[in-house]
Order: C-alpha cells, then structure tokens, then sequence
C-alpha cells in the first residue's frame, strides 16, 4: 500500500479493531497488494470469503454462469438442495 512496514502494521491493527474506519481507496489498494477481490475483504464469513476467491478465479463468462448455478441452488425447497448437494458432495449437505 506503500508504507513502511510499522506504520502498515499499526493501520492494520486499528483497522482490526474497529477504532479506524479503512477508506475505498486503502481497501483497494489492501486488495490489491494481496491479490484477492476486494470482496473477499468485506466478507461476512469465511465460507464467503472462500465462494469469492473461488468465483474471482474465473472468467467473466462462467462468473455469471456460477451466479446463476448458486442462484437456482439457493431457490431448490430445502430438502431438494440437501439431496442434491449429498450426491455432488459426497456427503450430508446443508
């Protein structure tokens, strides 16, 4: 982000504790110098935080086409989306 090392620290922490407030700007710039979506900064859980690097690694194309995949996922009655995510998965589904 271009700062030295003990003044990106102490911003850092600040940040973590919610006792300064992080700009667009800064975030972007956070985002870029660890290469992820900035999205993925913002994320509410780390299963989110996961869904975006995984969506952020693809094409535009299939970003959408995933978009859609999750959306019909997510409209499935409760009992369908847990039989279908045990035979993709393998496993019990949520």
């Amino acid at each position: 982000m271009g700062l030295d090392k003990d003044t990106a620290s102490a911003r850092i922490s600040r940040y973590e504790s919610e006792s300064m407030a992080i700009s667009l700007e800064s975030l972007f710039s956070l985002a870029d110098a660890l290469q992820v979506p900035a999205a993925y900064l913002l994320a509410s859980s780390a299963a989110m935080a996961d869904a975006i690097l995984l969506i952020g690694d693809e094409s535009e194309v299939q970003q959408a086409r995933l978009a859609q995949v999750l959306a019909a996922l997510a409209s499935l009655p409760a009992v369908r989306r847990k039989a279908l995510l045990e035979e993709i998965l393998g496993k019990p589904g949520i």
